[in-house]
């Protein structure tokens, strides 16, 4: 982690979130309760911001200098919305290609699926404010600068990005090995967005309720599943073939 990432202070931090500078996360000393940090408190709420309470020897392992009990991370992005991005590629004419991704939390993973997401010419990827690998300068060097050049961005709720996403017209299919159906047998060449879950259980079941269609990745192995950045970027070129080369 750069130093130049982080940033700590109450005073700091509520000044930056005031700039509007593009903050992953903040963390916040458990049992303080001064007037500064309820004013900062209400700050990070009015602006969306994500925080969490946590022990102090989480912050100090963070940094050890004077961080009044709060620090935090900036962001390596300028994050897009979402309606905005729907919109253009709609009025530039393009069939929208999203990528949600729901908890991923490996960094190398999330590098990795930008990198193909851009690579493969999507329109953004779409993550949660809270559970997933924050943006920061490592996730950039994973992507090896492709986040520099793919939209992304940050909702309060990937489930209401769903239904974002279904009022227009953009249609949502689900990976998992649980889908009966096989990728290979769908219409990706509309409108669409792919929804990829955590490696350890996968997409949250209320999540996989919500999308249009779910469809799995051929198995001929052992092994029951793909490293996620793997089936991200077999997913994502699948759409590229059915959009490009039929």
């Amino acid at each position: 982690m750069e130093k130049t990432e982080l940033i700590y202070g109450t005073r700091a931090v509520i000044e930056a979130v005031k700039a509007g500078k593009q903050i992953e996360k903040i963390y916040l000393q458990a049992g303080l309760t001064n007037d500064l940090m309820k004013e900062l408190v209400g700050v990070l709420k009015d602006n969306g911001v994500p925080y969490s309470w946590v022990p102090l020897e989480k912050i100090n392992r963070v940094t050890t200098r004077n961080h009044q009990g709060v620090v935090g991370y900036l962001s390596a992005v300028q994050y897009a919305s979402l309606q905005v991005l729907i919109d253009k590629a709609y009025a530039e004419g393009r069939t929208p290609f999203f990528l949600l991704l729901d908890r991923i939390t490996d960094v190398r993973n999330f590098g990795a699926v930008a990198r193909t997401c851009e690579c493969a010419g999507m329109d953004a990827l779409v993550i949660e404010e809270k559970g997933n690998s924050p943006v920061t300068s490592d996730a950039m060097k994973t992507s090896a600068g492709a986040l520099n050049h793919i939209a992304v961005c940050r909702v309060k709720s990937l489930k209401h990005a769903i239904k974002e996403l279904q009022e227009n017209g953009i249609q949502v299919v689900a990976c998992t090995e649980k889908a009966s159906k096989v990728l290979y047998e769908l219409d990706l060449s509309t409108p669409t967005a792919l929804l990829l879950g955590s490696e350890e259980d996968g997409i949250s079941p209320s999540l996989l309720k919500d999308a249009d269609r779910s469809a799995s990745i051929p198995m001929k192995g052992k092994i029951e599943s793909l490293n996620v950045s793997v089936a991200a970027g077999i997913a994502m070129y699948e759409v590229v073939r059915q959009k490009n080369y039929k």
